[in-house]
């Protein structure tokens, strides 16, 4: 365990800039950061160091060092730690997230093929100085080899392993095309969220779902209990031959609405997602059943095919009820996964038109990368104590 950080600017370290001027930044930095990351923590625990009070929502422990690449160098932090992981400063998450969103635009702007003199304007506002071509391509090229490391590291044993994917404006073979964004979010041993998986892909069809699950498999993705994903007939074919005799459940969230494409009358909407959503929220696998026994045979009459397609596809939204009660929740949906689509349509809304795949692949692993990282700092999703 790394040792209490210093927080004050010392005579010596005064001197050290005076002589050494920029060249002394990263020292600053680091004490400037691991001061506000320290007074973060006393705030976030409302009590300072062996200060007894009743206000005190926990306790410290110790710190944790991270290494980040800043535009002044390598600097070391000491990350405050509290006993049940729910803290981490956000003094150091800010800095990060701005680090990594300018190495981002440089590299995109690269590969999109902005002129250099357009790059070099655009990064001497950024950075206060001028980069060329061959900056920025070495830029674009460190990035894509930091986001290959984390899209090809080793996995383990998970839990629970959600599917989902989205649509984003790709440039492919000179025309724009929708390609589809695949990815996978699963929940380990801890009971923490991690997205373990990211691609993109001109399709949905079932061979780029198959090898994107193979790869998973071969980085060592072992242990899952249920799959919890959309019915999409490609992902369920690669799911039926990857994962077949694994547990699905289908994302309820996606069967409601679904069902509203069989309803006959639009007054009928409303009643007919009620019902779906009591077979959900039953007390049991029984009660669920009874319940869509019931429904079909209210609308077997009014409403054939509604009726029909509750008895085929209902149950499929039901696996659900076989596992823990204080898991069922966070099971029945893929929403766990919105957080990330709703932060990749925000910055997607800003490119448009990736150039090509590989561009929309760069900044969608970004993203998952800092999501990722947040989860993994952040409380627990699912408890698995027994």
């Amino acid at each position: 365990m790394p040792r209490q950080p210093d927080c004050t600017v010392s005579d010596e370290l005064m001197q050290l800039i005076a002589e050494q001027g920029l060249d002394a930044m990263p020292e600053l930095i680091r004490i400037i950061v691991n001061a506000a990351m320290q007074a973060e923590r006393q705030q976030y625990l409302r009590a300072a160091p062996y200060e007894r009070t009743s206000e005190r929502r926990g306790y410290a422990n110790g710190y944790k060092p991270k290494t980040v690449t800043t535009r002044v160098g390598e600097v070391e932090f000491a990350i405050p730690q509290v006993r049940d992981s729910s803290f981490y400063p956000s003094a150091l998450e800010r800095g990060l997230r701005s680090e990594r969103a300018l190495t981002l635009a440089l590299a995109e702007m690269y590969v999109q093929g902005v002129s250099t003199r357009k790059v070099a304007a655009i990064t001497e506002q950024l950075c206060g100085v001028q980069l060329d071509s061959m900056q920025v391509s070495r830029a674009a090229q460190q990035l894509d080899e930091q986001l290959e490391r984390w899209r090809t590291r080793r996995l383990g044993t998970i839990r629970y392993l959600y599917l989902d994917a989205r649509y984003e404006k790709v440039r492919i073979d000179g025309q724009v095309r929708d390609a589809a964004v695949l990815l996978a979010m699963g929940v380990g041993e801890d009971g923490k969220r991690a997205l373990v998986g990211v691609s993109v892909a001109v399709s949905e069809q079932e061979v780029h779902w198959r090898q994107f699950l193979q790869a998973l498999v071969e980085r060592g993705l072992r242990g899952i209990e249920l799959i919890i994903s959309d019915a999409h007939t490609g992902l369920q074919a690669a799911r039926k031959a990857v994962f077949g005799g694994v547990p699905w459940q289908r994302c309820q969230f996606h069967l409601q609405q679904n069902a509203q494409a069989f309803v006959p009358r639009q007054e009928m909407k409303g009643e007919v997602a009620a019902a779906i959503r009591a077979i959900f929220t039953a007390s049991s696998r029984a009660a669920a059943d009874a319940l869509l026994t019931q429904t079909v045979q209210h609308y077997a009459k009014s409403a054939s095919k509604l009726a029909t397609w509750l008895e085929t596809s209902i149950p499929e939204g039901l696996s659900v009820f076989a596992f823990p009660p204080s898991h069922q929740l966070r099971l029945r949906t893929t929403n766990g996964l919105e957080r990330l689509n709703q932060e990749i349509r925000r910055r997607t809304r800003v490119v448009g038109v990736f150039p090509n795949e590989a561009s929309c692949l760069r900044l969608v692993t970004a993203l998952a990368m800092e999501t990722s990282d947040e989860w993994e700092t952040g409380k627990v999703y699912l408890s698995m104590t027994p």
